[in-house]
């Protein structure tokens, strides 16, 4: 584990402390307001969860170290990308009375935890999932950061269908996730007048991709976009390459780029990922740099993924909430959040009002190389300016 990690890891020890101990006073002035985030720390999907809170921690050690601050703090529990541990998890951080919900990872899993948030009106804040079930019917405690699966798979369906693919096949996890990124697919070829040419199933948490890989290669598309986590997605990847598969593999932002690149090695030189921020690497995002820099203060080099990059936005975003809201309430959390017209955060613009809370629908490419990196892609597929150490 790098220092970072450990750092970080200390850090949500303390965070969890303070939960435990304190989360059942009320909310004095001079107390931390404790986030609760239920997200996969092990499993398949782990490292989407230790990125995302990775991220959010980093921004929240800053914040908390300015004087004057009233300090915010995570208090996070595993639920192994399974959503009967979330909604247990969900539970346990309700009765624990945190402030507001924070940085949970899917769709399964956040859809397990909103019926439960409903009641007494919890801010559920930036969930790690663009599914429009989420988003569908508007929900005034729920906020979305990022872009939804419906913006992320329109540009990959015009990103192909530019360069003349237009045969193109689904591998998709067969839940909530999965299904509302073939929805976002077909829905964009729709529009096109096409349709997928195959689908293809994997079980959540499995890599049992073998009738996936067959029904989709015999179908002989000229790309396949997957909706699916990166253990199964790279399973599928090299065993349809090894069935002959000559095509090119499209994923969206959920499955974690550097996860993926770091499964597949050498073999995953070409897959592309949408993306729903922008490079943590980039040398012309001002989020870039500051995200970068905060990284390089707390000890962790010049590295970063987007998954972090995410979580750091995340809790940039819901702080500034924070600072315009009239009572460090629910309720003022809620308000305050909803004066963000436009608002834009290192370049990143994102916009609440009370009638929508879908903030952002940014997204861009990136392209994985033989060497494990990542690389942001512009919008004629040309890669994006690194920033210079």
């Amino acid at each position: 584990m790098t220092s970072l990690n450990r750092r970080h890891f200390s850090v949500l020890a303390g965070s969890a402390a303070l939960a435990g101990l304190g989360s059942l006073r009320a909310h004095a002035a001079d107390a931390p307001l404790v986030l609760g985030q239920s997200a996969p720390f092990t499993g398949p999907a782990a490292q989407l969860g230790i990125q995302f809170n990775q991220g959010a921690n980093l921004f929240l050690e800053q914040y908390n170290a300015q004087s004057g601050q009233r300090p915010v703090t995570i208090r996070h529990l595993d639920d192994g990308y399974d959503p009967e541990r979330t909604a247990a998890n969900t539970r346990q951080l309700i009765q624990e009375q945190v402030f507001a919900l924070f940085g949970y990872i899917g769709t399964p899993t956040s859809l397990a935890a909103l019926p439960l948030t409903a009641g007494d009106n919890i801010p559920f804040f930036a969930p790690f999932s663009g599914a429009m079930s989420l988003r569908n019917p508007f929900r005034r405690n729920v906020f979305h950061v990022r872009a939804s699966y419906n913006d992320e798979t329109a540009q990959i369906v015009r990103h192909l269908t530019t360069i003349g693919n237009n045969q193109i096949a689904v591998f998709h996890q067969n839940d909530a996730y999965g299904h509302a990124g073939l929805d976002g697919v077909t829905l964009a070829l729709a529009q096109l007048k096409l349709r997928p040419v195959a689908t293809g199933v994997v079980e959540r948490n499995s890599v049992d991709v073998g009738a996936a890989v067959r029904t989709i290669v015999a179908a002989q598309p000229h790309a396949v976009v997957l909706i699916s986590t990166y253990k199964s997605c790279a399973a599928f990847i090299r065993a349809a390459r090894k069935a002959g598969f000559s095509g090119t593999f499209y994923n969206v932002s959920f499955v974690g780029a550097e996860a993926l690149a770091n499964e597949l090695g050498k073999e995953g030189s070409g897959v592309v990922v949408s993306q729903v921020v922008p490079s943590p690497s980039s040398g012309s995002s001002a989020l870039a740099r500051e995200y970068q820099e905060a990284m390089r203060k707390g000890g962790g080099g010049a590295a970063g993924t987007y998954a972090s990059m995410e979580g750091f936005l995340a809790a940039k975003v819901l702080v500034e909430g924070l600072k315009r809201a009239k009572s460090p309430t629910r309720e003022g959390l809620i308000a305050g959040l909803e004066t963000l017209d436009r608002q834009s955060f290192g370049g990143f613009d994102v916009t609440f009002t009370p009638r929508s809370h879908m903030g952002s629908k940014f997204v861009e490419m990136s392209m994985l190389t033989a060497e494990k990196r990542v690389i942001g892609l512009g919008p004629h597929g040309d890669p994006l300016p690194a920033m210079v150490a």
